[in-house]
C-alpha cells in the first residue's frame, strides 16, 4: 500500500485555494479554527460539518481551500509545531538546548492531546515539522557522536518524551472530564486502588519508591520524573561519546 500523499507535496502544496474561492475565507484561518476545535472538542469529534458551522460558511465552502479532510488535520499538525521555540545558534551547551527542545515538545504534547495520534499518522514535513527536526539534528550532532549513532540518539530522547508527554496528555484529559483538578483526582484513584484487594498488595510493594519519588503536587511529580529520565538519556549520550565502544 503506498503512503498517502501528503498536503505538503506536489498540487496540494502550491494550490491554498481555488479560482473563485469563498471570500473572507483562507487556509490560515480554517487551520487557526481547525487547532482551537481539536483543543476544545477532541479529535474524534472533529468534523468538516462542525468547522464549517464555526466558521459560518458551508462545508463545501471549506473544501475550496483543502481536499480532505485528513489534508485539514496535516495542517493542523504542522501549525501546531509552530508554536515550539527553538534555540539559536550554537553557542550554548549542547545538553541545554537539548533539555529546552524535550521540555517544548513535552509541553506542545500535553497541549494538544490530539497532536501525538496525528504526528504518527501522517509524514510530518510541514516547514514547522521540518524546522524542529533540524533544530534536534543539529544539536544531537554537537554532542560529538559518531554519524551513525545520531539518530539513535535523537530516537531515545524524543520518542521517550512523545511517551511521556502522549500519556500526561491523556492525563489532563481525563481529569478534566472528571471536572477536578489533577491532585484530586490523584488522591481519588490512589485511594481507590489501595481499597482493592485486586491492586492494593502491588501499590503497596511501590509504597516507598513513591515517598522517594518526592513532590508535593501531581505537577512536581511529573516534573521530577521528566526530568530525571531526561538527565538518564543525556547522561548515557556522554557516555558513548566518551566511550564509543
Amino acid at each position: 500500500m503506498m503512503a498517502r500523499a501528503s498536503v505538503w507535496l506536489g498540487e496540494k502544496a502550491r494550490k491554498g485555494g481555488r479560482s473563485g474561492q469563498p471570500s473572507g475565507l483562507d487556509r490560515a484561518r480554517i487551520t487557526s479554527v481547525t487547532v482551537r476545535l481539536l483543543d476544545s472538542d477532541g479529535l474524534d469529534k472533529f468534523s468538516m460539518r462542525r468547522l464549517a458551522a464555526d466558521l459560518n460558511v458551508t462545508a463545501m465552502s471549506v473544501y475550496w481551500y483543502v481536499d480532505t479532510k485528513d489534508d485539514l488535520l496535516e495542517l493542523a499538525l504542522d501549525a501546531a509545531f509552530g508554536e515550539l521555540s527553538l534555540p539559536e545558534g550554537s553557542d550554548e551547551d549542547w545538553r541545554v538546548h537539548l533539555r529546552a527542545l524535550a521540555s517544548e515538545y513535552r509541553a506542545l504534547l500535553v497541549r494538544h492531546p490530539w497532536l501525538s495520534p496525528l504526528a504518527g499518522r501522517y509524514l510530518n514535513i510541514g516547514p514547522h515539522s521540518l524546522a524542529f527536526s533540524r533544530a534536534v539534528q543539529q544539536v544531537v550532532r554537537r554532542a560529538g557522536l559518531p554519524a551513525h549513532g545520531v539518530t539513535g540518539a535523537i530516537s531515545a530522547v524524543f520518542q521517550f518524551v512523545y511517551g511521556f508527554g502522549t500519556i500526561e496528555g491523556h492525563f489532563a484529559e481525563r481529569v478534566t472530564t472528571a471536572g477536578m483538578t489533577p491532585d484530586e483526582y490523584f488522591s481519588t484513584a490512589m485511594t481507590a486502588v489501595t481499597e482493592s484487594p485486586a491492586t492494593a498488595a502491588i501499590i503497596e510493594e511501590s509504597a516507598d519508591l513513591m515517598a522517594a519519588r518526592g513532590g508535593d503536587t501531581v505537577a512536581d511529580m511529573l516534573d521530577r520524573d521528566f526530568t530525571f529520565a531526561l538527565d538518564l538519556l543525556i547522561a548515557g549520550i556522554e557516555a558513548k561519546v566518551s566511550r564509543p565502544a
